[in-house]
């Protein structure tokens, strides 16, 4: 395990700012306004060779008893309970506050090593004078920054690294050994308060994001890993992306994109609908972009428990929803309820099954055989007058699927014919997953048609 190092203080002090830079690169959302953050935010650092994880938290306000603020200070208080190192960071421009102090007291409980950063320190000046006041709360370790700038962070890593325990002996790989199961990245995206954090937390049966019926809660995306089954899935909850319209504030900007990048990065889009809001045309749009980007998509429609429970409302609703969703007719569906767990699990297992197809490999020559079968059945049309002859296929690529087809009219094959040979390949391989297909010539083939032109003749570009 690698040590753990809290990064909390109250709102504002500029805690994202410096977990991006002790991580060397800009993971968290940085705004000037408070409460940003507002789950766990993980990532790897390293100094002097000593590898660590760094853990972002929302502002921590003590006693405030709205729920949502509440539940921030939870998972901050989390963060402080499971690291091995707790930074706290204050500003220095402000100075002093009642809730630096109430925060404090509450660190130097924990009985853990506590270090002190004045962040906000932009210039020499202010470094030498702003951690003056901040003696008062009793920290022995108080070190100027400004995290913005990277001003001091080198001498505060420094001395964090000091209080990791001995680096573990990791023993030498063995050849033989099977490999470790390949890491599935899920993306959970979907609508505002469709139940993306509740998701998460009963997969993985802990309260690891916020939960709140007040849409936008979830900002940063946030990583969570689990085993499930031998394979090791790595969820990330995304902010709810509304209509484009719908975007004002110049922070629901930033967590829009950093979702589309979430989902850009992930080998399978979870698309998480509401039953009670079914076919909205925004979950489409969502189901659009997971098909552009290529990624393996599954749809969950969540809440299902406040509809009544009949098989066949479920066959109704399914239907109802490819015949809206044509475009993604392929992509499985399943009905499950966050809030009381029923089904949840299915969800990891269609996403494992997903990530496999996703990665699917054919082999050549029986590739080679399904085409011929598939021209047996259904010959290709005619194209500019001549049949459009298919010579060869071959995968070229996996994540997702793609096969180049050697043909004599690339540029000729209807769409029609291209449906065709995707779904054959989708019903011989049992592909639930986006299929990319390309059409090329024969190498040498302008050679060949050169031959065949009479003696004597000039090509049009020749005689121009």
């Amino acid at each position: 395990m690698k040590p753990l190092v809290a990064i909390v203080g109250r709102p504002n002090v500029g805690k994202s700012t410096l977990f991006n830079r002790l991580a060397g690169r800009r993971l968290a959302l940085v705004e000037d306004v408070p409460g940003v953050t507002r789950d766990r935010h993980y990532a790897d650092a390293e100094w002097e060779q000593r590898e660590f994880r760094l853990i972002d938290t929302g502002g921590f306000v003590p006693g405030d008893d709205d729920n949502l603020l509440k539940q921030v200070r939870e998972q901050a208080q989390l963060a402080v309970d499971e690291c091995d190192v707790i930074l706290l960071i204050v500003d220095g421009r402000v100075g002093l506050t009642a809730a630096d102090q109430e925060v404090a007291m509450v660190l130097r409980k924990s009985g853990k090593p506590l270090l002190l950063g004045v962040n906000k320190l932009d210039t020499p000046q202010l470094a030498d004078d702003g951690p003056t006041d901040f003696y008062k709360l009793g920290i022995k370790n108080i070190f100027p920054l400004s995290a913005e700038h990277g001003l001091g962070s080198d001498a505060l890593l420094d001395e964090i690294i000091k209080y990791f325990p001995p680096p573990e002996v990791v023993p030498e790989p063995d050849p033989d050994a099977p490999e470790k199961p390949t890491s599935v990245r899920v993306a959970i995206v979907g609508r505002p308060n469709v139940g993306k954090s509740t998701l998460v937390n009963a997969l993985l049966k802990q309260k690891r994001v916020i939960e709140s019926e007040v849409a936008g809660t979830t900002r940063d995306p946030i990583d969570s890993q689990l085993i499930f089954e031998d394979r090791h899935f790595i969820l990330t909850d995304t902010a709810g992306i509304r209509r484009k319209k719908s975007i004002a504030q110049r922070l629901e900007k930033f967590t829009v994109i950093a979702a589309l990048k979430v989902m850009e990065r992930s080998d399978v889009a979870v698309l998480l609908m509401d039953a009670t809001e079914p076919h909205v045309t925004q979950d489409a749009k969502l189901a659009g972009l997971a098909l552009e980007m290529g990624r393996a998509l599954l749809i969950v429609v969540n809440k299902w428990d406040l509809i009544q429970k009949d098989k066949k409302k479920e066959d109704a609703f399914r239907d109802e929803l490819k015949l809206q969703l044509k475009f993604i007719a392929y992509a499985p569906v399943l009905f499950t309820s966050a809030l009381t767990g029923a089904k949840v699990q299915k969800v990891l297992e269609m996403a494992g099954k997903l990530f496999d197809q996703f990665h699917f490999r054919a082999p050549t020559p029986m590739l080679n055989k399904l085409l011929a079968h598939m021209v047996d059945s259904n010959p290709a049309p005619i194209v500019d007058g001549k049949p459009l002859r298919l010579y060869y296929i071959a995968q070229v690529s996996a994540g997702p699927p793609a096969f180049a087809l050697t043909c004599n009219k690339p540029k000729g094959v209807p769409e029609s014919y291209k449906r065709y040979i995707t779904n054959q390949l989708r019903e011989t391989f049992g592909l639930k997953v986006p299929i990319l297909l390309f059409f090329r010539e024969r190498p040498g083939q302008a050679k060949r048609n050169a031959r065949k032109r009479p003696q004597g003749t000039k090509s049009l570009k020749t005689r121009r």
